[in-house]
């Protein structure tokens, strides 16, 4: 489902993960902005254009049990297929130029599936974060990042209900790659978005108590400084929000933060979504007439 470079096989998912010691963030270079646009540019696929790009994309990774039974495979083989479906969203989302990413790994809802499938989605997040941050602070990357650094990574949700290991692990990568700007990307584990709407309430009525603010200061703003995906503002709302396999549904994903997110849905299962999928959503976006309300004259 995430991101990885270990082979597909099954029984190595199963293996425990392994403690990893992450590197040092590789160095800025420097490049002149005019530079880096011409190299960013030169990537684009026909049919996108670089000034009229998402700035965030979400995405709901779905299908990855539908599309192992259709093969006759184990759920955790379409966990692995989804995984490297991720991986190559986030080649291409930074190799074109759209700054944050967030993808909807564990839902609240998910805790209900058999303790066997989460037991080992729990086993695969810790070690695919493991296995990812070496990759994201690698000083290796094309030319036209030099002017930037590496991913950033945030994850999302409930940690609290998550193995120990893996919110020390999870927490470990943030801090490793919290300078990193050349892609945020958020992996919400454990999320609700109606969760995340009420302990915003619950930080605002705490702030109301203790004389911090006044019930009547309270607006979308502040509001939304309290959200997970957005501290201190830190994080745009998502310009496009991908879902796959066919479903017309949000489920509870970042449901304030997508107000006026443009919808882009595919019945193509998540493993099988690739870039010829996700040119397709970003094009589909590009097409759209964004008013925000507004009757535009």
């Amino acid at each position: 489902m995430l991101l990885s470079n270990s082979p597909a096989d099954t029984g190595q998912l199963l293996a425990p993960s392994r403690r990893t010691r992450f590197p040092t963030p590789c160095p800025r270079a420097d490049a002149t902005p005019a530079a880096t646009a011409q190299a960013e540019a030169a990537v684009l696929p026909g049919g996108l254009r670089a000034e009229s790009l998402p700035r965030h994309v979400a995405v709901v990774m779905d299908g990855n049990a539908r599309w192992a039974r259709a093969r006759g495979l184990p759920s955790a083989a379409g966990h692995e297929a989804g995984r490297r479906a991720l991986e190559e969203m986030v080649r291409l989302s930074r190799a074109w130029g759209v700054g944050t990413l967030t993808a909807f790994a564990f839902s609240h809802e998910n805790w209900s599936r058999p303790k066997v499938e989460v037991d080992f989605l729990m086993r695969l997040f810790e070690r695919v974060i493991q296995d990812s941050v070496a990759e994201f602070l690698r000083c290796a990357v094309p030319l036209l990042f030099t002017s930037r650094e590496g991913i950033r990574l945030r994850v999302i949700g409930d940690t609290s209900r998550l193995p120990v290991s893996l919110q020390k692990t999870a927490k470990e990568a943030e801090e490793a790659t919290r300078d990193n700007s050349q892609l945020d990307l958020t992996l919400a584990i454990s999320y609700s978005g109606r969760r995340d709407i009420v302990q915003a309430c619950r930080k605002l009525a705490e702030k109301v108590q203790s004389k911090q603010l006044r019930p009547e200061d309270i607006d979308e703003s502040l509001f939304a400084d309290e959200l997970e995906t957005s501290p201190a503002g830190e994080f745009p709302y998502p310009d496009l929000l991908i879902r796959t396999s066919g479903e017309l549904r949000l489920s509870n994903f970042l449901l304030w933060q997508s107000a006026y997110s443009e919808l882009f849905f595919t019945d193509t299962l998540w493993p099988d979504f690739g870039e010829a999928d996700y040119l397709e959503a970003l094009v589909s976006f590009q097409s759209r007439d964004r008013r925000f309300g507004v009757r535009k004259s």
